[in-house]
């Protein structure tokens, strides 16, 4: 039909045919591409809607709709929670601290913007050359400039309060969210950020201020007084409760059977030591310390300390075996290490023994426990041994029966087991008897000492001699022959 068209020829009738095709033509050229663009817009603006109607159903968090909530009654409220809820409440909490510190940033660029002008405006007037009738106005502006001071820094410390209540609940949050197993460490840099209290020293006014009503203020003077009451009572508490506690431990240690003094008093002590320890942190919890860094830095660090400490480790577990076998106790004459004298005490890392000469004398427990050990008073009776000498020329028999009778006659020697007189080396220069009677431990040096006084005594009287270590020397001599014939 365009071809009849071009060609010139017309025909009326074919008109409406040639139109309806011409108008199909240009329809599926131009309305088939419009079809389709549309369909790619549509399609196009399907995930948008998705995602809002994704974000309209992300959950909310719940105990942010009070700000003011009081700590027992979040900690109620967070405990049913599971991780993933907690996690939500955290963000919501951390958001609304957010907040409160870009009040706080926005508080202090208007008080340092507000200084900034009145410092321009000062070094205005100083060069103007204000006149002196202006000091009336100049003084007025200076007492208003004074009283904006302190109504800027009463808001700040308000804001640092809100701050503080803010940190408090996202704080109890995060407990418990790490308590079931959430991950807390962006959690709390981000808190650890955000404490403290920045203040400007060139604000006097400001300052001051701002400290005055932080004294006064429930989240800052008052609570930190509060919180330093309770540590002081708590320390306080503790430690009368260490003593009575420490003294139960005692009298219940020494009440069983075998038990040495040495384990009483350690008992005693170690006790009392623990519940000071105990007392210590919870007075740190108190005054609001995080304590669980501090657990885990000392965890950390005793495996450093161990192996740098090794030979004080070893005086420690040579301290807890000398208190689990006793081999000695306190008031025990003993010696070890080389040492000879009275157990004073003894700790986990160290013996205290006093010498005879009243020296006192600290020994680490590894070379007490590591070598030989003479317990001089560990039984109740001893036997005393003493070896008397008399001369070749003197009477035996005599000399044995007064011995006999000096042993037999003092009154601190005991009858069973018997005493033991005996003549028991032909010496150099003497004959040696051996005395061994038996006494009771504590009085043992008595009966040396009486016996050797009473034997010297009547071997003098009794014309017995004690001699000295001698040498006899026999000196030959021989003639000498004469060679002469």
């Amino acid at each position: 039909m365009l071809l009849k068209l071009v060609q010139g020829r017309s025909d009326r009738q074919e008109f409406p045919r040639l139109l309806f095709a011409t108008l199909f033509l240009f329809g599926t050229l131009f309305f088939i591409p419009a079809t389709i663009q549309a369909q790619e817009q549509a399609a196009d603006a399907e995930p948008p809607a998705a995602a809002e109607k994704t974000d309209e159903e992300a959950p909310k968090p719940t105990t942010t709709a009070n700000p003011d909530i009081s700590i027992e009654s979040l900690e109620l409220l967070v405990k049913p929670l599971t991780k993933d809820e907690l996690i939500v409440e955290a963000d919501g909490w951390r958001d609304l601290l957010k907040e409160k510190v870009s009040e706080i940033a926005q508080l202090r660029i208007k008080i340092i913007e507000s200084k900034e002008e009145e410092a321009a405006k000062e070094e205005e007037a100083a060069d103007a050359e204000i006149p002196a009738t202006n000091a009336e106005a100049n003084s007025d502006a200076e007492e208003a400039t004074e009283t904006e001071g302190p109504t800027a820094g009463e808001t700040l410390a308000a804001f640092q309060d809100e701050k503080t209540h803010l940190v408090d609940r996202l704080n109890i949050v995060l407990d418990e969210l790490e308590l079931k197993g959430g991950d807390v460490e962006s959690f709390r840099q981000y808190v650890q950020a955000q404490s403290g209290v920045a203040v400007d020293v060139t604000d006097t006014a400001t300052t001051m201020a701002m400290i005055q009503s932080w004294l006064v203020s429930d989240q800052g003077g008052k609570r930190w007084m509060w919180n330093i009451i309770k540590f002081l009572a708590i320390l306080i508490s503790f430690y009368f409760g260490a003593s009575i506690v420490s003294s139960l431990v005692r009298s219940a240690v020494s009440r069983v059977k075998g038990t040495s003094q040495l384990l009483v008093n350690f008992a005693g002590k170690f006790v009392k030591q623990l519940l000071m320890i105990v007392g210590l942190m919870i007075s740190l919890a108190a005054l609001e310390v995080n304590i669980a860094p501090l657990l885990a830095a000392v965890g950390a660090a005793g495996f450093v300390v161990g192996l740098a400490l090794q030979g004080t480790l070893s005086n420690f577990a040579s301290g807890l075996l000398i208190l689990g076998y006793r081999p000695f106790d306190t008031g025990n004459v003993i010696e070890a290490a080389g040492i000879s004298g009275i157990v004073d005490s003894v700790s986990l890392f160290s013996t205290h023994i006093r010498t005879f000469d009243n020296k006192l004398m600290i020994v680490p427990n590894n070379e007490i426990w590591g070598g030989t050990i003479t317990n001089a008073t560990a039984s109740p009776t001893r036997r005393v041994d003493m070896v008397f000498g008399i001369g070749y020329d003197d009477d035996i028999h005599q000399a044995k029966t007064i011995l006999e009778e000096l042993v037999n006659e003092h009154d601190l020697v005991l009858k069973d087991p018997a005493p033991v007189v005996k003549l028991n080396e032909l010496a150099d220069s003497s004959l040696n008897f051996i005395v061994r009677p038996w006494t009771k431990t504590g009085d043992y040096w008595t009966v040396y000492w009486d016996l050797t006084t009473s034997v010297k005594e009547r071997f003098d009287q009794a014309g017995i001699s004690i001699p000295y270590p001698q040498r006899d020397v026999h000196v030959y001599q021989e003639k000498e022959k004469s060679e002469t014939a």
